[in-house]
């Protein structure tokens, strides 16, 4: 099955999901520096059947964009507002707080977490309409050095 790849596109870091859509499932969840992008997204082109790329319209995508020339396939920009402020709320509900820990307030869950791969799956979920669920432990706090 061809899968997808959304990119919330950043100045300094950038978060990438792959996803098949038909399963409505996520296979990939990272943050990596933008730099590293394009390499990154060649190298699962490489490994996988990737369909399409979507970018969220956000701050580097026209630059993003043109870095992924050299895939062949479909490129679309898509709305990505309010993606960061909604990524906190998808976060407790991919990894809902358990045990005494929901005595704390929840800003201490997030506070040091990169959400960037969570506005992408959120990018993703607008564009398809549809929630995903992660097919393993996907821990999104990744950071591709």
């Amino acid at each position: 099955m061809p899968k997808v790849i959304t990119i919330d596109p950043g100045k300094s870091k950038s978060g990438l999901v792959l996803a098949e859509v038909s399963e409505k499932k996520v296979y990939e969840a990272i943050i990596l520096k933008s730099e590293l992008l394009a390499n990154y997204v060649r190298n699962l082109i490489a490994a996988d059947d990737i369909s399409q790329i979507i970018i969220g319209n956000g701050t580097t995508s026209r630059e993003i964009r043109e870095k992924l020339y050299f895939f062949k396939k479909e490129i679309i920009t898509f709305e990505e507002k309010n993606t960061t402020y909604r990524a906190k709320a998808r976060y407790f509900e991919l990894f809902p707080i358990r045990g005494l820990q929901f005595l704390m307030p929840k800003e201490v869950f997030i506070l040091n977490k990169n959400l960037d791969a969570i506005s992408a799956l959120i990018i993703l979920e607008d564009y398809c309409k549809t929630k995903f669920t992660l097919n393993q432990n996907i821990d999104f706090k990744t950071w591709l050095k």
